[in-house]
């Protein structure tokens, strides 16, 4: 009798042929579930982002003219 070589395939009569574990298949959806919700909660939260980050005119600091505060010597 011959050795089998590693790495091939089990031939179909053994018991380990043809099985996968039903719980691999539930572990896949639940990851596919979670990245379905992480994409929709990343997309409602990149809607609120301002296109452009400069500040606008009556956010900006006031100039040395302003009397907003004591004046540096």
């Amino acid at each position: 009798m011959v050795p089998r070589q590693g790495g091939a395939e089990p031939p179909p009569g053994e018991p380990e042929f043809g099985k996968a574990s039903p719980v691999a298949l539930v572990v896949i959806l639940l990851l596919g579930l979670a990245t379905a919700f992480l994409i929709r909660s990343m997309t409602r939260h990149l809607k609120k982002v301002p296109a452009s980050f400069d500040p606008q005119p009556s956010e900006q600091e006031p100039t040395d003219g302003d009397a907003a505060g004591p004046k540096q010597p």
